[in-house]
């Protein structure tokens, strides 16, 4: 008698249970679901086929493989191939050379893509002499893409206007911090540990214009470093476009030895090369700064063009000794009022400003307006966003303890950068092209497909419920309705 009310009693705990969840909800999309591993015709990350399209598409797969290209040897898996793959896997959020296994995955839509330790070969033999044909077979694809860009190039954006014709490119450092002991990586200036790489990036297109990995203890203006970079990203430029050219870098950009440099660029027949750094606020510009009548200063403008409240500006070029500086360099100084918490030096503190200075070659002629060239440098902050966008696709994380494969991997995270780029100017629809990497694998690169065969094609088949659905293949029509490189 006992046991059977206790199993009544247990019956009944069961049903107000199972009542229960049935009221509330919960547990009943599970119901019935069964998981396994066996599936077949399904493509995970499909929309990285997008992305080797559009590599393909464009000629750049196929003037890696001339530039990897070995005389006498001819491998399994063309190196230029292998490259391509790397950059797509990196664009996808990849960061390992083991990840590779996401793109042999789709075979099936890919064909044939090589593996973890043949893709460690093919880095590890990228030597100097292949990189700068690596370099010369971007330059030539990039003159491609750019020739075909909707509407010509994208005209850089300062205060609500643009810069028309000018190919503006930003050079910046970043650290990256490593967690093991890696060849050449180093302690930082800020007590960290790692590499120190520095770019150059271009404002039209947000492409990765040149990349130079360097130890962590690199400094932050070596000349010779800003003048290799600087002169790599230049030859990046298509030859039609490089006429007319604005290099901007913070502080670290204002040595004599850079700008000098840039000041014999400008100099040649045909090219102007105009520059906006950072420049330090030394005791003799603080000095001139305390000379200036308070009717001298201007309002400064925002990113709108408008009068910027509590921010002002004015040029002290005739108040200080620059004849050690290049011929036409100007000093323009910013001040505005500190946020607080705002680090201040004892002289901003007395005087309630907190003062930035700018060097230029701008001359007043071509509309060196003091307020408009401030905020043309003020708009040097965006490399931030490239950096950031960089170190989410690729220069985050080293693979290797090699520098020798970091160096290589660097150059396919450049190549994947520059993907990214292509793809938001040449494919996305409207409102796709303002995501961030992170977004655009969310709602592009990572959706999954369905493979299926018939009238022998095959069939990639994206689900239909998807969000961005009608964006997926907006964007692969627009990829192969792109005129293809004649080699």
């Amino acid at each position: 008698m006992q046991g059977t009310t206790a199993r009544s009693t247990k019956k009944a705990v069961r049903r107000a249970r199972r009542k229960g969840t049935r009221r509330s909800g919960l547990g009943r999309w599970s119901s019935g679901l069964v998981v396994s591993a066996d599936g077949a015709g399904v493509v995970a990350h499909a929309g990285n086929v997008a992305t080797r399209m559009l590599c393909d598409q464009v000629g750049l797969t196929g003037a890696l493989s001339s530039a990897m290209a070995r005389r006498g040897f001819t491998p399994t898996h063309d190196r230029g191939q292998v490259l391509a793959d790397v950059a797509v896997l990196i664009a996808g959020g990849g960061e390992a050379i083991a990840d590779i296994n996401v793109l042999r995955h789709q075979g099936e839509v890919l064909g044939s893509v090589a593996s973890a330790p043949t893709v460690w070969r093919a880095l590890k033999g990228m030597t100097p002499a292949v990189a700068k044909r690596i370099d010369a077979a971007r330059a030539k694809v990039r003159a491609h893409v750019w020739s075909q860009l909707p509407g010509g190039l994208p005209a850089s954006k300062v205060a609500d206007t643009d810069l028309g014709d000018v190919v503006v490119l930003d050079v910046d450092a970043t650290l990256v911090t490593t967690h093991s002991e890696k060849e050449h990586a180093a302690s930082t200036f800020k007590r960290g540990f790692g590499y120190h790489p520095l770019g150059v990036w271009c404002d039209n297109t947000q492409e990765s214009m040149a990349l130079m990995l360097r130890p962590g203890n690199a400094g932050s203006n070596t000349v010779a470093d800003h003048i290799a970079v600087v002169t790599a990203a230049i030859a990046q430029v298509p030859t039609t476009h490089r006429r007319k050219l604005l290099i901007r870098a913070d502080g670290a950009g204002a040595s004599h030895g850079l700008l000098d440099w840039l000041t014999s660029l400008d100099a040649k027949r045909g090219w102007t090369v105009e520059y906006s750094v950072g420049y330090a606020v030394t005791d003799k510009v603080r000095d001139a700064i305390a000379k200036v009548p308070k009717k001298a200063w201007q309002p400064a403008i925002t990113a709108q063009g408008e009068p910027r409240e509590h921010g002002d500006v004015v040029e002290i070029t005739g108040m200080l000794n620059l004849k050690n500086w290049p011929t036409g360099m100007r000093v323009i100084i910013r001040r505005e009022h500190p946020h607080p918490g705002a680090a201040l030096s004892l002289f901003e503190d007395a005087d309630g400003w907190r003062y930035q200075a700018v060097a230029t070659n701008t001359p007043l002629a071509k509309g060196g307006q003091v307020a408009f060239l401030e905020a043309r440098h003020r708009a040097h902050a965006r490399v931030e966003t490239r950096i950031r966008h960089a170190k989410d696709t690729g220069i985050g994380r080293f693979p290797s303890r090699e520098y020798a494969i970091n160096q290589s991997w660097l150059i396919a995270a450049s190549i994947a950068a520059d993907l990214i780029a292509w793809l938001r100017l040449l494919a996305l629809p409207a409102n796709l092209t303002a995501c961030e990497p992170k977004a655009l694998r969310y709602r592009l690169l990572h959706v999954p497909a369905r493979l299926t065969h018939g009238a022998r094609k095959r069939h990639l088949r994206f689900p239909a419920t998807w969000p961005w659905a009608k964006d997926v293949l907006s964007a692969f029509t627009a990829i192969r309705g792109l005129t293809p490189l004649r080699t």
